[in-house]
This record gives structure tokens, sequence and C-alpha cells, in this order.
């Protein structure tokens, strides 16, 4: 079998062009949270995912794609919420729905903004040219906050970092809707990290998550199967890249407020903590589809 190569390994010539046309921001503060794709870097993307895909791989529930698009576009806010296995989630769903023959899917690509932590921006040259491929809002995730806390050496340098992440989801929170105006689509992986093999809580859903649903009209769950790259450690250039089959699939077009509303009648009344258990029911939903997928993967 033949050896599998990191993606630094495979495509150090790649990064360097990646970095000649870079231009986003190294560092992440309220003025600067939108970041529109950068058209130049993202060619560079398609190129690995295109050579990474092999023929099998397809949309599922590819009319589900289409309903969604089709209610975005005559008015609902759209919200995507997706599995998270590796950094090329989001240029293989991109990437597929450009290239899959329909206009309307075409445009619904163009239209996703993620949501994104600031350490795509902050950490590395590299890291940054890569995410810079895709239109995102940054945000300050609240995993981050309670280690820089943590690791603060003085309880105002804690303050000025809590100070510091108000000020940037605020200004994220009106950039998606900025966004929701323009018809654009927000993308979240609602785990908030990629999962990892041998540590299930990597695919625990976020609480914060349930602001999503109660911010947007409709939500679709996407799933993915197969995995293009995969995770060695922290260091995103470790991860080896091979050719894989890739699937995915999108839920029923979900109104997220009647969604919302039959989920927590369900839960007992003094329910101590209903955001996360309404997470939760989305991650089992979203498991659902996917073990249902992999019977036929």
């Amino acid at each position: 079998m033949e050896k599998k190569l990191s993606l630094m390994e495979r495509y150090s010539e790649m990064f360097k062009e990646l970095a000649k046309v870079s231009h986003a921001a190294a560092k992440i503060d309220e003025t600067n949270v939108y970041q529109p794709m950068n058209k130049e870097s993202r060619a560079f993307m398609d190129t690995l995912v295109k050579e990474n895909l092999l023929p099998e791989s397809h949309l599922g529930g590819r009319e589900h794609f289409e309903q969604f698009y089709d209610a975005v576009t005559t008015g609902k806010r759209g919200l995507i919420l997706m599995e998270h296995y590796s950094n090329t989630d989001l240029p293989i769903l991109c990437y597929m729905l450009e290239h899959s023959g329909s206009e309307k899917l075409a445009d619904l690509s163009r239209r996703i903004v993620a949501i994104a932590g600031m350490k795509l921006n902050e950490d590395s040259p590299v890291v940054r040219s890569f995410a810079e491929s895709f239109s995102r809002v940054v945000i300050y995730p609240t995993r981050s906050l309670t280690k820089n806390e943590q690791n603060a050496v003085s309880e105002e340098q804690a303050k000025e970092e809590e100070l510091k992440a108000r000020k940037i989801n605020l200004a994220a929170m009106h950039a998606m809707d900025d966004c929701k105006k323009r018809g654009e689509v927000i993308l979240v992986f609602p785990s908030g990290t990629r999962y990892r093999p041998g540590h299930p809580e990597t695919k625990r859903g976020l609480k914060e998550i349930d602001s999503y649903l109660r911010l947007f009209d409709i939500v679709i769950l996407v799933s993915i199967n197969g995995l293009m790259l995969e995770l060695v450690d922290e260091n995103m250039l470790h991860d080896l890249i091979a050719p894989a089959k890739m699937v995915c699939t999108a839920s029923p077009v979900i109104e997220c407020k009647q969604f919302r509303k039959e989920y927590l009648a369900t839960l007992p009344e003094g329910e101590a903590d209903p955001k996360q258990k309404m997470i939760d029911h989305v991650m089992d939903l979203l498991q659902a589809q996917h073990d249902e997928v992999e019977k036929t993967y």
C-alpha cells in the first residue's frame, strides 16, 4: 500500500503559492470578523479537493439541498449544521455543490459563510491562507476563552481577554445579521472541533448552537461519510491526505422554530439544561443520518 503523505509533504509547493496570494488578517478584532472568500486561494483548494475526490463521490439528499436553496432565495434565513471530521469537510462540500451540474447548487456554494474560530487566522500563515479560501465569520470560541483565562497570569489579563471575546463575538453577531440580509447561508460545525477517534467528547455538540436555531428560519443537517484527511495531531499540516470517496448528505429542510418547540416540549418539566439537550438531539440526528448512509457507502 502506498504510504500516505502529509499535507505539507504533498502540497508544499502549493502552500508557497497560497502564501503569495494570501491577504487575510493575521490578528482578529471586532473590526475584521467578516472575512470574505479569497478567490485566488479558493482555486488552489479546489485543485486539492479535485485531486483527491474519487469518482464515486456524490451529494446525498440533493433535492433537499435544492429545496433549501429555493427557500433561502425567497427570503428564509438559512443555517447548515454539519458534521466535522477533517479540515477538508467544508472545501469538499463547497466543491461538490459548485460542480454538481446544478446552477442552484453552484450558487448555494458561493453563498456559504462558515463560522470559524480565531486560530485559523492567527496560528500560522499557511493555515490562514487555507482558511481564507472560504468566506467566514470569525468568533472567539468559548473553549478558547476558558483556556486563555486559565493561562492568564493575572486577574486583569483574564478580564481583558473576556472583554476581547465579548467585543469579537458581538461583532460576529452583527456580521451574521448582515450575511442573512444578503441572502448568504451560515454554516456551523456544531461540535466546534474535529472528531478525534477514541475521544467521544469531541463529537458532543456545544450548547451555544441552540442560539443559532433561534436566530434562523430553516436548517439542514449535513452528514459526511468518507475521510480524505486523516488527523495526526493539532498541526493541520501534519494531517495525512489520500484520495477518498466522499458523500455529503443533506437532511430534509427543517423549520427551526417548530423543530425547537416540538423537541423542548418532550423534555421533563424543570430540565436543568434544555439547551444542551436540544443540541444533543441535533447530534443524534446527524449520527443517525451518517449511520444510514454508511450502510450503502
